[in-house]
């Protein structure tokens, strides 16, 4: 089976781009053919490997050389822009002719239901249905996002299968039938889990407004305070890490909370830490939770749309907390660094709730659902 997978560009550390190297090294381990088709990649390398017979194709359309132009500027630009790519996108599908073409919901997802190849269209999206009402923006990017909104559920409609990652947002989709809930597989499974014996607490992710590194740090003031030798590690990057560098720096953390550049070995930054911390304003299926379970670490996390709710059970393998109720957060952190027992406990029961979010047990429900997608004659 030949499948095309279309996104901006494998280059980010991000859970996106992890999820896809992920399964397409899969499928070409299992006999099929893979294309990932790009837009913006500009030559760089993807993060994460990708098997040797990936093949990897970028167009060229570059919508991130606008993001620095104001709105109607960046609209007319869009315009343009996305006119180049259907076309160019049109032709290549055209010549690939391959079983199934899958968008990440990104600037082709509007595209690819207009192109008659043959191959039968599913997209998937990454984030939560309210994904465009959570950037925090005001005015007529407001409104326009809004409108987006909307416009999503219509372009959702269009393809053959619409996969999301949690039942959470299922819910939230309303008058789909073509809708399936498929979640992320987790990326590892260490031989033996973490100790959970360090004063270490994780947190990773892009610097940006989505993962809320700012709660997170206001918060760890008031662990700091009462637990002054456990630390803080949050990897990632992004346009907030100045920002939050100087929060740090003015709440006098400096030293007990450490910014990192991702790292290639993160399996072994999760087994050397005590518990995983989110702060995020909206998730989709959080990656960050799904590798720390499979590590046995249990999870602190605000209760944001969506994913923490489908991966955490209260007390069992973690606390869920209300989103931006920091005084809560603080009170179930504190709760795990005073007790090693109950840390054990919840990693124990974290490893063995990871089992349903292994690779073998994930893909086999992708491969059924191509499966089911028989492929039509392309329109000449």
């Amino acid at each position: 089976m030949k499948i095309v997978y279309s996104i901006l560009g494998t280059y980010n550390a991000g859970g996106m781009e992890r999820v896809l190297s992920n399964k397409a090294n899969y499928l070409v381990g299992k006999g099929h053919e893979l294309v990932i088709i790009t837009t913006d990649q500009k030559g760089r390398e993807p993060n994460f490997p990708l098997h040797a017979a990936v093949r990897q194709i970028d167009l060229g359309i570059n919508y991130t050389d606008d993001l620095h132009l104001g709105m109607l500027p960046r609209i007319w630009s869009f315009k343009k822009r996305q006119h180049r790519h259907h076309r160019q996108l049109k032709a290549l599908l055209l010549e690939l002719n391959a079983d199934i073409v899958i968008s990440m919901f990104d600037h082709d997802a509007a595209l690819l239901p207009k192109i008659k190849d043959g191959s039968k269209k599913l997209l998937e999206i990454h984030f939560s249905r309210f994904k465009r009402l959570q950037y925090n923006r005001s005015g007529l990017w407001k409104v326009l996002n809004r409108w987006r909104m909307y416009q999503d559920l219509a372009i959702a409609k269009k393809y053959d299968r619409f996969v999301v990652l949690t039942h959470e947002d299922l819910d939230y989709w309303k008058g789909l039938k073509n809708i399936v809930v498929i979640p992320n597989a987790h990326t590892f499974l260490p031989a033996v889990p973490a100790s959970l014996s360090c004063k270490h607490a994780l947190a990773i992710g892009r610097f940006d407004y989505q993962k809320g590194f700012d709660q997170l740090i206001e918060a760890w003031k008031t662990i700091s305070e009462r637990y002054p030798e456990w630390t803080l590690d949050i990897y990632g990057e992004g346009p907030l890490k100045e920002e939050l560098t100087n929060q740090i720096i003015q709440l006098g953390l400096s030293g007990r909370i450490i910014l990192h550049r991702p790292v290639k070995n993160i399996m072994d930054i999760y087994l050397g830490c005590a518990m995983l911390l989110m702060t995020s304003r909206y998730e989709g299926l959080p990656m960050a939770l799904l590798e720390a379970q499979a590590c046995g670490i249990p999870m602190v996390s605000f209760a944001c749309k969506c994913g923490p709710r489908d991966i955490i059970r209260q007390d069992k393998n973690g606390f869920l907390v209300a989103e931006g109720d920091l005084v809560d957060f603080a009170e179930k952190v504190c709760l795990l660094i005073n007790d090693q027992q109950l840390r054990i406990a919840m990693g124990n029961t974290a490893r063995k709730m990871s089992e349903n979010f292994n690779e073998e047990y994930i893909m086999r429900q992708w491969l059924v659902l191509f499966e089911s997608c028989g492929k039509e004659e392309p329109e000449l």
